[in-house]
């Protein structure tokens, strides 16, 4: 069996609010479509498309802006670049016109309400997330390609392994925390050190390092704009963004213009527990406020659970003095290897597992991280990670209107504070006594979620999402 290969740019992808499943991996699965038709020489022929969402995708399609992101996608756009203020003019005209310019340069018809079909009573057994594209050609044929979003923007067909075939030779090949462990045992490197070694099969090291820092700028970019925006979120739930007006009582309406400057004056605010609680709140908020609105986010494995990485990752900057290019790229890349172990033996998707699958992943990649970062040994990084999981296990995934906004944006506040806290516990415990292991925990998460009843799992069909009496008729 091949050995499945995870890239730390396969953890952490820069994309567009406001879901990693239903709007990054839709919008990648459009572009896979449109490629399909361009490499099978048929793109010129194309007279009409017909785009079918099943299961998750249709029940909380909307929601997600997975309608939006397909639309995008088959236009050509690329969620790295493309500008977040024209998101919604772009649809619109779309909208409006009845007319899709495909691949970005050959104009087709296309009526969002004939062509864009919510199957919400099917669903298609190989996963949740499913998407259609049909081309209907000028000499009457027709080319039909079914793609699966599995979560964190992974996408996938059926006739595809759902694991990475096996590509290079990783210097250390690794499946599970416990092999893991025995890699660093065998040579004494840290797990961020493991990863910069794996990654090399792939590229040379400073490439690896660029794109981590490339990552990291998109977050400090995301918190800044996030700690920085008032408004009302988008969707109908009348959200109204709280991130701004905290971070202007921490500041005491002091404003700064720059996210290095921001950065000190928080600082500057001392270390009193309640504030530095304040600050990581506002810092997850921030972010899932800009994943929200269509903004410009990482996906931290999701986008979903995009603020809590960011959130802890910003709170060792602030309050640990590690506003450093190394200290960076060994939390990001400790983070990206907890991650993988738990997309290699579980999930990462809310749709397959609820949202122990994105908060708690989330959550121990970033507890794992910060204790590396603190000084803890391998272990107790592992410990941290563990303990992170274990608090999140059977987390329900219940958007209310189908919208990442409640009670997703403040989840992200309790997974940052919960990783904090997994961390110190693990720094402060022999990781020898430890009664339950990480490789047990995922695979106690991923029974439970094998056990999930399918109304918690990203459907807006049960929980939270059928207590709260709303009129969304766009939802």
């Amino acid at each position: 069996m091949a050995q499945e290969q995870i890239s730390v740019f396969d953890m952490f992808k820069i994309g567009i609010g406001p879901s990693s499943s239903h709007t990054l991996g839709p919008w990648r699965a459009a572009q896979r479509f449109v490629q399909k038709l361009v490499d099978t020489a048929v793109f010129e022929k194309v007279q009409q498309i017909n785009i079918l969402l099943y299961g998750s995708l249709a029940k909380t399609g909307v929601g997600h802006g997975t309608d939006i992101a397909v639309l995008l996608g088959l236009s050509g756009d690329d969620p790295v670049t493309f500008d977040v203020s024209q998101v919604m003019p772009k649809v619109e005209n779309i909208k409006t016109t009845n007319k899709l310019i495909l691949g970005g340069n050959q104009e087709i018809d296309f009526s969002y309400e004939e062509q864009l079909l919510f199957l919400f009573d099917q669903s298609l057994p190989f996963h949740p997330n499913a998407v259609t594209f049909q081309a209907f050609l000028t000499d009457g044929k027709a080319i039909s390609e079914t793609y699966y979003s599995i979560g964190g923007g992974f996408v996938v067909q059926e006739n595809d392994s759902e694991t990475v075939l096996s590509e290079v030779d990783l210097a250390f090949p690794v499946d599970s925390a416990q092999q893991l462990m025995s890699a660093c045992m065998r040579t004494g490197l840290k797990i961020s050190e493991i990863v910069l070694e794996n990654e090399c099969a792939w590229r040379p090291e400073s490439e690896t390092k660029t794109g981590i820092l490339r990552i990291f700028q998109t977050i400090k970019e995301c918190i800044y704009k996030g700690c920085h925006t008032d408004g009302v979120l988008p969707g109908g739930l009348h959200v109204e963004r709280r991130a701004a007006k905290m971070n202007k009582r921490m500041l005491k309406g002091r404003e700064y213009t720059d996210y290095d400057t921001w950065i000190d004056a928080i600082r500057q605010g001392g270390k009193d527990f309640g504030y530095i609680l304040d600050c990581v709140s506002c810092f997850a908020l921030a972010v899932n406020e800009e994943n929200a609105s269509f903004g410009r986010v990482v996906t931290a494995p999701t986008n979903g659970a995009a603020g809590v990485i960011p959130a802890v990752l910003q709170y060792y900057i602030t309050f640990h003095d590690a506003y450093d290019d190394d200290k960076v790229i060994q939390f990001i890349a400790a983070a990206s290897e907890i991650g993988s172990i738990f997309k290699k033996n579980a999930t990462i998707s809310a749709a397959m597992g609820g949202c122990q699958a994105e908060i708690g992943v989330s959550s121990a990649m970033a507890a794992g991280a910060l204790t590396e970062c603190l000084g803890g040994s391998q272990r107790q990084v592992l410990m941290a990670a563990e303990i992170a999981m274990e608090h999140h296990l059977g987390l329900t995934c219940d958007p209310i209107g189908g919208l990442v906004q409640i009670p997703c944006i403040e989840r992200n506040t309790m997974g940052a504070i919960k990783a904090i806290t997994a961390a110190q516990l693990a720094l402060q415990s022999n990781p020898d006594k430890a009664k339950v292991s990480l490789d047990a925990v995922v695979s106690a998460m991923w029974e439970t979620a094998q056990d999930m009843n399918v109304k918690y799992k990203e459907t807006a069909d049960g929980g939270l999402a059928v207590k709260v009496p709303l009129s969304l008729p766009e939802c």
